[in-house]
């Protein structure tokens, strides 16, 4: 689905499907930031009550996790957004729709 890392390719490689008029926008990363922001904060809440380290610490921590959870989330989430877009035949893809209810 991707040619690049969030560049959406402007065809499906298996079936042809012209991906190219999608609209994810921010959406995608709004979510990111949501579900990683929850994740970060409860454990950065945890292991200040827990343990109280030094903000050195936090910051050897949870930078790179913070990373991790972002740059591993973006992507998935984008191809989930697109094809939730395609699936229920928003913006461009309401033809590629009307065909599969027809078939």
């Amino acid at each position: 689905m991707f040619r690049a890392f969030l560049k959406v390719d402007a065809k499906c490689s298996a079936c042809g499907e012209e991906l190219h008029h999608h609209r994810a926008d921010d959406l995608p990363a709004y979510l990111v930031v949501a579900i990683a922001g929850h994740i970060l904060l409860s454990a950065t809440l945890w292991v200040e009550v827990k343990y109280s380290p030094a903000y050195w610490v936090f910051a050897v921590i949870f930078l790179p996790l913070t990373l991790a959870l972002i740059f591993g989330l973006i992507q998935p989430i984008k191809g989930l957004i697109v094809a939730l877009q395609w699936h229920m035949g928003l913006d461009g893809f309401a033809s590629a729709r009307a065909q599969r209810r027809s078939a």
